[in-house]
């Protein structure tokens, strides 16, 4: 224990003790805890997909621990960077992975119609849950420095860079994917100021993009009809998830007890939190949704505290990205929008989806860390804005 204490203790100033009281660790128990609920949930939803399957009850539960260990892991190195080496990782990571976006229409493997993943070494990568906090990051860096410097083409730069990444993501096709990207595009464009018309043109746009993805995808077509006219497509995965959601009440039918999800095929992943519903209740449920309100509100308070322009878009963009996949996967879940293959952070089950959410969220960690030698100094926890923009 001594040498656990010394590790932390602020008067050592070790890399360690500094990221420890520098670190927002409301933000950061929040989303430890959301990990723990995740796993809880493969333990319920997981075993009768893996036995439907024909692999051993436990084979998606024990995958989804070291998923959610890789996650934990990722997202505490990158909570250790500064503003500077943020940039730098993310510029990395965004390069690499959109080529890998690129590489996935011709050497994907395509699964129900779409080229989505890479198979490397054995393991299955898509790329695009990577592209996004990469994207987010650097277009925030762009814009931030036109907002400070008038010579520089921020904003013309970030929108060639989102641009190229939606036109790679509809050739997949990823319409979700897609969505997400400009969700983020836009919360960045909304913040840094820019003119409501701009913002109107740019929101016409995004909806003839949807109009084209429903002439031009049939999937896509498909599923908005099922959901408008149930009777003229299938329905099946909305209706178990609805059936596995009602079915639980309020405190649940108890561990192991659900039916419903025994019949939903994506009952560990993007239909997980259906999937717990059923066995721990509508109150557990909330319970859920309300940590991940509270990440996201946390988020967006620590961003707008930042006297960085840098650090202020980069954490709100990357706080909007966490929110609206957040909010997609439950709407979807409640059958409030057309069903869409997209993961619940940090809960549903996924590698690439787990530590791509700890990349992002490891990042905005780092942009919300307060200034080290103003917590030292002191010896209290400081809440204030930085004092100067990061270098």
């Amino acid at each position: 224990m001594a040498a656990i204490n010394a590790w932390f203790s602020r008067e050592r100033k070790t890399p360690i003790a500094e990221w420890w009281w520098t670190v927002d660790r409301e933000l950061l128990f929040s989303l430890v805890a959301l990990l723990v609920f995740g796993v809880l949930l493969s333990f319920a939803a997981s075993p009768s997909v893996a036995e439907r399957l024909g692999y051993g009850s436990w084979h998606f539960t024990q995958r989804h621990i070291l998923f959610a260990g890789a996650g934990l892991m990722v997202m505490v190195g990158i909570s250790m960077l500064n503003a500077r080496w943020v940039r730098v990782f993310s510029l990395a990571t965004l390069v690499v992975f959109t080529v890998m976006l690129a590489l996935t229409l011709r050497y994907g493997a395509e699964i129900k119609g779409a080229t989505r993943w890479l198979h490397i070494m054995g393991q299955s990568v898509q790329p695009s849950e990577f592209v996004k906090p990469g994207f987010a990051i650097i277009s925030a860096w762009l814009i931030s420095e036109q907002m400070k410097r008038r010579d520089v083409p921020g904003h013309i730069l970030a929108l060639v860079l989102v641009t190229t990444i939606v036109a790679l993501l509809l050739l997949q096709p990823d319409v979700g994917q897609t969505a997400l990207v400009l969700a983020t595009y836009g919360a960045l464009l909304f913040l840094s100021g820019i003119s409501w018309w701009v913002i109107a043109v740019l929101g016409g746009l995004s909806a003839i993009l949807g109009g084209m993805a429903y002439l031009f995808f049939p999937h896509v077509a498909r599923r908005i009809d099922a959901f408008i006219n149930p009777e003229t497509g299938d329905n099946y995965q909305a209706d178990r998830a609805l059936e596995s959601l009602l079915e639980g009440g309020w405190f649940g039918k108890g561990p192991g007890e659900g039916i419903a999800k025994r019949y939903l095929p994506d009952a560990h992943a993007d239909f997980v939190f259906a999937a717990g519903a059923s066995e721990f209740g509508i109150l557990f449920s909330l319970v859920l949704v309300g940590l991940i309100a509270f990440i996201v509100l946390r988020a967006l308070v620590l961003a707008q505290q930042q006297q960085s322009l840098f650090n202020r878009l980069g954490a709100s963009a990357l706080a909007v990205l966490f929110g609206v996949q957040s909010a997609i996967n439950l709407t979807v879940n409640l059958n409030l929008i057309p069903p869409k293959g997209m993961t619940l952070p940090f809960v549903s089950y996924g590698g690439t989806s787990m530590v791509a959410v700890g990349l992002t969220m490891g990042m905005l960690l780092a942009l919300t860390r307060r200034k080290p030698e103003e917590t030292f100094a002191t010896g209290l926890p400081i809440r204030s804005a930085l004092s100067k923009e990061e270098p």
